[in-house]
């Protein structure tokens, strides 16, 4: 059974770095996409980066440059992380990853696409 199990967020402060893994269980897909959405109660759930099973990846406008996603593709769990540099108080929220194991199609940044969610793990940055 496939499960998402993210881990790595924590308190920063303004400027700093942090990285967040998913560990994907059980993922036998060749073709996928994985993503990083996050949520806050003012915003929503957002899209960050997404990243396609050959490495292609994408960035929401207001974190390009400062996050770079990546996958590690392992014998038996595949690892998304992402790293987050030059962190801003507005990058304040549940960081959730996500994943899909069509052929042919990568949701993108679009939620609804995905099929199989973690249960996040919180990032606070503070000034």
């Amino acid at each position: 059974q496939v499960r998402l199990a993210e881990s790595g967020g924590g308190s920063v402060q303004a400027g700093g770095s942090l990285r967040v893994s998913c560990v994907a269980s059980a993922w036998t897909s060749t073709s996928y996409c994985m993503a990083w959405f996050r949520q806050t109660p003012e915003k929503g759930r957002e899209g960050v980066a997404f990243i396609g099973s050959g490495g292609n990846a994408r960035y929401a406008d207001s974190v390009k440059g400062r996050f770079t996603i990546s996958l590690d593709k392992g014998n038996a769990d595949t690892t998304l992380y992402l790293q987050m540099n030059s962190l801003e108080l507005e990058d304040t929220a549940m960081y959730y990853c996500a994943a899909y194991n069509g052929r042919g199609y990568c949701p993108g940044l679009n939620r609804s696409g995905y099929n199989y969610w973690g249960r996040g793990t919180q990032v606070t940055v503070s000034s």
